[in-house]
């Protein structure tokens, strides 16, 4: 059987009426319970839910079903190892653990009777069926217990399922907020606030350095977006004029490493910028949504994460360029790799090797005899060039 999938609504429903449940069920079935098998049992309310499935995993269970008029029924379920608790106790404790298989006549009868009884208590919880057409199928409301031995302090499942229709639950109901906004004005929550975004070339990206500035075209010095989880929000800003740095040119972003070398290198890609983590008040947080302009001047001491694909690049300091946001770098996340190549890098000369040239008289012919210059090993870098992994970035199609 599939998951049935319950909505929100559902949820919040059940969440209104679960006192009226706790309030009424609990006690009965409590009381059931005492009557039939003498006090020594405790029941416990687990939960209420119109998803049955995951109550009843992997638990073999002994089912009533019990007619309520000719459309309703309702069913009690109780679980192997809650039999077994019933038998232990009523019957005396037994060497072998309980098989919901084995069970005898004798024990069937015995919770089926239980079960009977109780449900001449509960009964009193149901309103008279409504006039409507013939339905073989209703929507139902699972109550699941928890039935504890109180001596071995053993526990158990066992469930009630009762046609929804037939209920009429108190719904707790707020007739007023109890706290106010200001309440809460000072409490602190982690945000993040993005600045913007770019394109980028993909040289520029490898060679991006320390005291580069990238300036983000779509980014404006009166607003930022402030993020929260899935909740995002425009700030309106005050901006800090002493961020301000004179620049004659965009920043930068033109092509710091000169002409683009190949195809790949000239690939456009989106570079955005944010904030390390943010706090912020939550009365800020208020005056941000009614759309005040709020100066956040202490969010400009934090760091700025450049990201490529979702992928860090460098950090730096907020700038302001023109009438645009910009970083300086301070920070190159992953920087290009460069392999030192050294003596240790090169293969070793032969000992006997050396020890015949140094008896030898060279002269103009004996260089023919050399071995050859020693090339630099597959795999190992030439010092003169960055490696720069484009596999990096996944690209879409508009950036190729």
């Amino acid at each position: 059987m599939g998951n049935e999938k319950i909505n929100s609504i559902d949820y919040k429903e059940l969440y209104a009426q679960y006192n009226w449940f706790a309030n009424s069920y609990l006690p009965a079935v409590q009381a059931s319970c005492d009557e039939f098998f003498l006090p020594g049992f405790k029941f416990i309310l687990l939960g209420i839910s119109k998803n049955i499935n995951t109550l009843m995993d992997k638990d073999a269970y002994f089912v009533t079903k019990i007619r309520v008029d000719k459309l309703h029924d309702m069913f009690f379920r109780t679980s192997e190892e809650a039999v077994g608790i019933i038998f232990d106790k009523i019957l005396g404790r037994s060497n072998s653990r309980f098989n919901l298989n084995k069970l005898t006549d004798l024990e069937a009868k015995i919770i089926t009777s239980f079960n009977d009884f109780m449900f001449n208590t509960l009964s009193q919880f149901l309103i008279p069926s409504p006039p409507v057409l013939k339905r073989t199928n209703f929507d139902v409301i699972h109550l699941t217990f928890l039935l504890k031995d109180v001596a071995s302090n053993k526990v158990a499942k066992f469930i009630i399922t009762l046609p929804e229709e037939l209920l009429n639950p108190d719904v707790v109901t707020s007739s007023e907020d109890k706290f106010e906004y200001g309440d809460f004005e000072t409490s602190v929550i982690d945000v993040a606030v993005k600045i913007g975004t770019t394109r980028f070339k993909l040289i520029d990206v490898k060679n991006i350095e320390v005291d580069d500035i990238v300036v983000f075209d779509d980014s404006n010095i009166n607003r930022m977006v402030l993020k929260f989880k899935d909740y995002e929000t425009d700030i309106n800003l005050n901006p800090n004029l002493g961020l301000v740095m004179p620049v004659d040119n965009d920043g930068g972003n033109e092509n710091m490493a000169g002409e683009n070398t190949n195809l790949w290198d000239s690939i456009e890609v989106d570079m955005s910028a944010q904030f390390d983590t943010v706090k912020i008040t939550l009365g800020e947080l208020k005056n941000i949504e009614k759309g005040l302009v709020v100066d956040l001047t202490s969010i400009y001491d934090n760091k700025v994460t450049l990201r490529v694909e979702d992928k860090p690049i460098a950090r730096g300091e907020l700038v302001i360029v023109n009438d645009r946001y910009g970083v300086k770098i301070d920070e190159v996340i992953a920087p290009t790799p460069k392999a030192d190549v050294n003596q240790n890098s090169l293969p070793q000369q032969n000992d006997e090797f050396e020890s015949q040239s140094s008896d030898m008289d060279f002269d103009d012919n004996v260089s023919d005899n050399l071995p050859e210059q020693t090339e630099i090993p597959q795999g190992v870098q030439n010092p003169e060039e960055d490696e720069f992994d484009y596999s990096d970035f996944e690209l879409e199609d508009e950036d190729i």
